[in-house]
């Protein structure tokens, strides 16, 4: 290998470096098994409010509705168990 090249940085990511870097990332972030509990429970909800469309949100809690998380439609008034009741009221008003 020239000289000229042993004093210079890799122009790519090894394995070890990619581990070590996963690694702090993994110590200053979100643990995956965190995120994955929350995701599993906002799938547990979903599942719980009859799978709605996005137009069912829409529907019930407004345009923001599809953007909202589980936590902030409860707020709202409409938690996931009583989403079937609401979309049934909203099209019964003609929304």
């Amino acid at each position: 290998m020239p000289r000229t090249k042993k004093n210079t940085a890799p122009k790519r990511k090894s394995a070890a470096r990619r581990k070590l870097t996963a690694a702090k990332s993994f110590e200053t972030g979100h643990s995956a098994n965190a995120v994955g509990k929350s995701r599993a429970e906002g799938i547990r909800l979903f599942t719980l409010a009859g799978r709605p469309s996005k137009e069912d949100f829409v529907k019930v809690y407004g345009p923001a509705g599809p953007k909202m998380t589980w936590e902030q439609r409860a707020k709202a008034g409409v938690p996931a168990e009583k989403f079937q009741a609401a979309l049934a009221s909203a099209m019964r008003q003609g929304n």
